[in-house]
């Protein structure tokens, strides 16, 4: 009998999205045995500084990336926003979920309604801090990390007015009600890959089982707000982001940029053959920063 070993951080959301692949692996290839190994990461550790201060998001993947390598682990699934931008030496990305809702969400304290004048909204993401000075001018913005049950229970105890965290892990979690809107793409870029989950396995390795769990417009989606982001460097210390969608045939973007010299923030879109998804990130990431002209 085949054997499948899935890898995932201890949060309870990642084990509920690395659960969506075991589910499908045992129920679509039952003479294949999956098992799960969840394993704490250096990310979930060091919670009282910002990513940006201890090595970025590569935090969150490098013990999975080390038991790939070390084939204690044939796959991971990691959320793609928190994924770094250069995959580790030796690993490749295989297949993409189908996207949940990309969203970013208001969640207010337990029993509020509404969201009080000159609030303070918890988020660790600089990407929603920008955007958020802008909806909401007259805030205060203040870090906040940890997973997002440890993140709630903050904001219940009062630490904030509300906290803006991503839609799609309050689904999963069956957290919805907690949602007191959502921001539409037009108000605040998700980042890129939000929503999306990646299934990372060692370079060079066919794993035919995942064919069912894989969506093409997801993975387009990824290859498109990725090239944006990495085209500009962008990692945990930038705000850059891009949301993209798939019609039929073709991919549209909406990107924001963010110059680190001067502070200008220029959002921009574009559009073409969903097969060059990639090439249509790189090309609206040089145009926004200046390369090439619009």
């Amino acid at each position: 009998m085949k054997k499948i070993v899935v890898g995932s951080r201890e949060s309870r959301l990642a084990m509920i999205q690395s659960m969506t692949l075991v589910n499908h692996l045992r129920s679509a290839h039952p003479q294949t045995r999956v098992e799960l190994v969840t394993m704490k990461t250096t990310g979930d550790v060091i919670l009282d500084r910002t990513l940006d201060k201890v090595g970025g998001k590569g935090l969150f993947v490098k013990e999975l990336d080390a038991a790939l390598l070390d084939h204690r682990i044939d796959l991971a699934v990691h959320c793609v926003k928190d994924m770094p931008m250069a995959l580790a030496e030796g690993t490749a990305a295989l297949c993409y979920s189908r996207r949940e809702d990309p969203r970013d969400a208001l969640v207010l304290p337990e029993g509020v309604t509404a969201l009080k004048k000159a609030p303070v909204l918890g988020t660790s993401s600089l990407r929603r801090a920008l955007q958020l000075k802008k909806l909401y001018p007259d805030c205060e913005i203040r870090t906040v990390r940890g997973n997002v049950l440890t993140r709630l229970k903050k904001l219940d105890a009062g630490q904030f007015d509300a906290l803006v965290l991503a839609a799609a892990g309050l689904k999963r979690l069956g957290l919805e009600g907690r949602i007191s809107r959502l921001f539409e793409p037009d108000e605040i870029i998700p980042a890129a890959g939000q929503g999306i989950l990646a299934v990372q396995g060692r370079a060079g390795e066919d794993c035919p089982e995942l064919s069912g769990y894989a969506d093409e417009s997801a993975m387009l989606c990824a290859l498109c707000e990725r090239a944006f982001v990495r085209t500009l460097d962008g990692g945990c210390t930038s705000p850059v982001c891009a949301h993209a969608r798939v019609s039929g045939s073709t991919v549209s973007v909406r990107a924001l940029y963010w110059d680190p010299d001067t502070g200008e923030v220029r959002i921009g879109t574009d559009r073409g053959a969903a097969a060059e998804a990639e090439a249509i990130g790189i090309r609206l990431a040089n145009r926004l920063r200046g390369e090439v002209a619009p």
